[in-house]
């Protein structure tokens, strides 16, 4: 079973714990790191996106945030971006590596597989601009089908009209885009 820390609204643990099954039945606010891998071609930033698996619980097939994982119970939300990272693509990446660059705040409701999805979470942003070359990386096949480059504008235009081939969340871009300018 995987248990997280029950946060505020800082995204600050409040001392309680709660199995990820409750969290997202009951929309209990909890902790998540996202990792952006970026880069800049012939002067303009593109963002690496991953292709959920069709097995994930939300959002199945769709392309979202480089990497991103739920902080388990204890565990600090740059010690889970470098885990998540090394899990789903491979890439060993050393605390100097990633910056640290905000958070933001997510809540909504869905239906997935007949069932209520309630995610209510306090996500740190990192971003990671190493090279990274796709066909190097290895792939965690339960989590990511593919990984590609996009244009990060045309991208994030598209998730604020509502895209439906990318479930990232606007709020969770929109701290990049301000931390490029």
């Amino acid at each position: 079973m995987e248990y997280f820390d029950v946060c505020d609204e800082r995204g600050l643990p409040t001392g309680e714990v709660v199995e990820r099954s409750v969290a997202h039945s009951k929309g209990i606010l909890h902790r998540t790191a996202h990792v952006w891998i970026i880069k800049k071609v012939d002067g303009r930033w593109q963002v690496l996106l991953q292709k959920r698996s069709k097995d994930k619980d939300s959002y199945p097939g769709q392309f979202d945030t480089s990497s991103a994982g739920h902080i388990p119970a204890g565990r600090e939300p740059l010690e889970s971006a470098r885990r998540e990272l090394r899990e789903e693509l491979g890439i060993s990446a050393g605390e100097e590596q990633l910056r640290f660059i905000g958070t933001f705040r997510t809540q909504y409701e869905e239906i997935f597989y007949d069932e209520p999805f309630r995610d209510n979470e306090v996500i740190s942003v990192f971003v990671y601009e190493k090279p990274v070359e796709p066909e190097g990386l290895v792939l965690q096949e339960s989590e990511v089908e593919e990984v590609r480059y996009f244009d990060l504008l045309e991208v994030y235009e598209e998730i604020c009209r509502g895209s439906d081939w990318c479930c990232v969340n606007p709020k969770g871009m929109k701290v990049l885009v301000e931390y490029l300018k």
